[in-house]
């Protein structure tokens, strides 16, 4: 039986292990651990919000998520920061699920549209965003700003 369910702090070393996991499978590192996703995520301000995807009582996958605001739109939504799931879950229709768990887990931000990144080399993934209606913007490409430019426009 699968369930779905918004994490609590006890589950912030089963998060960051699925973290590592996901890293682990796109030959990356995680630069944060345990105490971060528990300060920023469980502290008394959290800044998102996680949904586990389990079988049986056994953890299978993630969503973590935090709120957007589109100025063009005028409108509240949820912007998907990770979304993993362990290969045993994969085929199950876990990954909609956790979608629309994350959806439900955010009512009180009243989105209107989920937003999320992902690899274009990554056809799987494309695809299972296509056929639940997301559209890859063409026109757009994200933009990072971190290490030396970082700190150097945050110098006065």
């Amino acid at each position: 039986m699968i369930s779905y369910r918004r994490a609590v702090a006890s589950d912030v070393a089963l998060i960051h292990a699925m973290l590592s996991e996901m890293a682990e499978a796109e030959d990356g590192v995680i630069g944060g651990g345990t105490d971060g996703l528990l300060q920023h995520g469980f502290g008394p301000e959290p800044k998102f919000r996680v949904v586990l995807a389990e079988e049986h009582g056994v953890a299978l996958g993630f969503c973590l998520f935090l709120p957007e605001y589109s100025s063009w739109r005028g409108a509240m939504g949820l912007f998907v920061q990770d979304i993993y799931l362990r290969h045993a879950a994969r085929g199950k229709g876990m990954g909609r699920g956790l979608l629309a768990a994350a959806l439900t887990e955010s009512q009180d931000w009243q989105p209107s549209f989920v937003a999320l990144m992902v690899k274009r080399s990554n056809a799987m993934a494309v695809g299972f965003y296509e056929t639940l209606g997301f559209v890859l913007r063409d026109a757009s490409d994200p933009f990072i700003l971190e290490g030396a430019g970082f700190s150097a426009l945050m110098q006065p």
